[in-house]
């Protein structure tokens, strides 16, 4: 399986059951809702390729295709980002 990184303006990589994500996930909900930035969502563990690339910095946020942050996400940061 190939994700698409490019699949929505925001794109958030995880997995069930870490509480980074669902960090991220909300501050992603909150700001893109802002600005009507599309958002897609994929698990790292639906695909061998980005589990064994970004296992280590769940969650990762790519924004127009490009690695934004990893780890925590900064409001202020991605607003920027999709201003």
């Amino acid at each position: 399986m190939h994700t698409d990184l490019t699949s929505a303006r925001v794109v958030l990589l995880g997995r069930p059951g870490c509480h980074l994500c669902d960090l991220a996930r909300a501050t992603i909900h909150e700001v893109a809702g802002e600005s009507g930035a599309s958002v897609a969502e994929y698990s790292i563990d639906d695909d061998p390729d980005l589990r064994e690339r970004y296992a280590e910095q769940i969650p990762v946020v790519f924004v127009d295709g490009r690695q934004h942050d990893y780890w925590r996400v900064d409001p202020a940061r991605l607003r920027r980002a999709l201003g």
